[in-house]
């Protein structure tokens, strides 16, 4: 298979294309705008519609107006842009619409810097906007995996009715590593619910988010967990590395992962059992795949670019059984593989 060699945010944009995006509604913002500049260029080329909003709230509405028709739909930012689009991403979430939304982190909070982080787990796993609902969140950690989640990503948001997000960040986004592309996707599953015309040939569909009747709202929000419940049993994903008579389990995600790895097989040529235990899905977190990775651990620590977002998950999916640590760096600094190997030892002894 050929092999290009792509900055992380072109190969989001031309992976899109080839997963079937039609349109692509966003506003620039350091670190994602090579997004923006490539679909710019290639959109119509490829039968699409590319536009630049007036703002990141216009584009989240017109990312949902896209959506209503059955028409496969991006937008992207980084941290403050995705902030100004949480509105509209609970109406398309209430509206059981499906798109993609990538965010390309960067320090916060505020305007913060445009270096990377990771400090905004929180907000696309647990405060995405007001109401009760999730999104699907997916953490690449290479290039590659940026190209093969933008195609699960539309593939899963199609077939459960839903916002799902490709969580990276300023690193990934600018690297740049040989990528593969599956062939261009043609053909796509019927959406019965789309608001694309009827021609008096089936009922009048309606997209709407507001439900006056308490009742009717509550049933429509229960129904929609259900939905969860089974992305949670089916769809939540994780790499295992070493942890098989692991003491001490590393846990990190995207781009924070590939320096954690390198600190555990630093660690393990140094005699110290140590293993990696990486979330490739942030929600649904793989809450089962951690317990079996831990099954021999006595501690666990979670390294991050943040002041410490995705320990809470950790702590909770292990029922505080084992005794979780954290190291991390936030601002936009990167933390070393040399720093997360001196904690290793540290709590290896």
């Amino acid at each position: 298979m050929e092999r290009n060699l792509m900055k992380g945010n072109e190969a989001i944009a031309e992976a899109a294309m080839r997963a079937g995006c039609k349109c692509f509604f966003g506003y620039p913002i350091t670190p994602q705008t090579e997004i923006s500049a490539y679909l710019a260029k290639n959109m119509a080329k490829n039968g699409g519609l590319f536009l630049q909003a007036e703002s990141e709230v216009a584009a989240i509405n017109m990312v949902l107006g896209a959506s209503s028709t059955g028409t496969r739909v991006m937008t992207s930012s980084s941290s403050p842009g995705i902030s100004l689009k949480s509105e509209g991403i609970s109406y398309i979430a209430a509206s059981d619409l499906p798109c993609v939304i990538v965010n390309v982190q960067r320090g916060g909070p505020g305007l913060g810097g445009i270096q990377p982080s990771q400090a905004d787990y929180w907000q696309a796993t647990k405060a995405l906007g007001h109401g009760d609902f999730h999104i699907l969140v997916f953490a690449p950690s290479s290039v590659q995996e940026m190209v093969d989640m933008v195609t699960e990503a539309f593939d899963l948001a199609d077939e459960y009715r839903m916002p799902a997000m490709l969580l990276a960040d300023g690193l990934l986004g600018q690297m740049m590593e040989p990528v593969s592309f599956p062939e261009k996707r043609t053909e796509f599953s019927p959406k019965p619910w789309a608001t694309d015309g009827h021609k008096n040939k089936r009922e009048h569909n309606i997209v709407n988010s507001l439900f006056l009747q308490p009742d009717v709202l509550q049933n429509s929000v229960v129904k929609r967990f259900e939905r969860y419940e089974e992305i949670k049993e089916k769809h939540a994903q994780a790499e295992v590395y070493l942890c098989e008579d692991a003491e001490i389990v590393v846990t990190a995600y995207g781009a924070t992962a590939r320096v954690a790895k390198s600190a555990v097989n630093a660690a393990r040529a140094k005699g110290i059992k140590a293993g990696l235990f990486r979330p490739k899905t942030l929600w649904p977190y793989p809450e089962k795949r951690l317990n079996d990775a831990c099954k021999t651990a006595k501690r666990v620590l979670c390294v991050e670019m943040s002041m410490g977002q995705m320990i809470d998950d950790v702590k909770l999916a292990l029922e505080c059984r084992i005794p979780v640590e954290f190291f991390g760096k936030t601002g936009g600094v990167i933390p070393t593989p040399t720093e997360v190997l001196a904690q290793i030892e540290k709590y290896a002894e």
